[in-house]
């Protein structure tokens, strides 16, 4: 016979515990549920473990607080929260630590791609093709797409229905963005070289 592995339901509102316990436990428990998601948690899934009255937004300021002098940091992306290493710390990470960086492996040309992908979706390798002179290779794509970097948006209308390349939740992670318009400001990227003007394609 099976075990009944049912958890008992969770007390959001704790009113039980004199206001500052109260919060400091709704604290604890936002940081709980970011330190065991390997992406970024949505304000509507922390809002499921704090009272109804609660502000996730205060208790994320509370928590940043806390952790102010740690090596890490709460950082806003891809639309919710996530743990970060602070910036300061990345090479010291990279010279103890086995955890590589899916940036490094990168050549300054596929960032480039991206880049122009980021600014132009959704794009088709043909629109890539238009903007940077030459053919965008499918190994290219590939090591983009293995890195969870890009993924496919909808087919082009034009003739054969070429598949296009929008990017991911994991770009903006990646990146540190909450959203696509957290982007450089696409003149100065432009000026640089990085993206330049694509045909523009009706996909509705």
């Amino acid at each position: 016979m099976a075990k009944d592995r049912s958890e008992p339901e969770l007390d959001r509102e704790l009113t039980d515990l004199p206001p500052e316990l109260r919060w400091r436990e709704w604290m604890h428990r936002i940081e709980a549920v970011l330190f065991a998601s390997a992406s970024p948690v949505p304000r509507e899934d922390l809002a499921r473990v704090v009272g109804q009255e609660a502000s996730v937004d205060l208790l994320i300021t509370g928590l940043a607080v806390d952790l102010e002098g740690r090596a890490f940091e709460i950082a806003q992306v891809a639309g919710g929260w996530m743990f970060r290493t602070r910036a300061v710390y990345a090479s010291a990470i990279r010279a103890a630590a086995d955890v590589g960086d899916q940036l490094l492996d990168l050549s300054e040309f596929d960032v480039a791609v991206l880049a122009a992908i980021a600014y132009h979706q959704p794009i088709t390798r043909d629109g890539l093709k238009d903007i940077f002179g030459k053919e965008i290779s499918r190994d290219l794509i590939g090591r983009l797409h293995a890195r969870d970097l890009i993924g496919t948006g909808p087919r082009s209308p034009r003739r054969g229905a070429p598949y296009t390349f929008v990017t991911t939740e994991q770009f903006l992670v990646a990146f540190g963005l909450e959203s696509l318009r957290d982007l450089p400001d696409r003149e100065q990227l432009e000026d640089a070289g990085v993206v330049a003007e694509a045909p523009q394609v009706d996909f509705g």
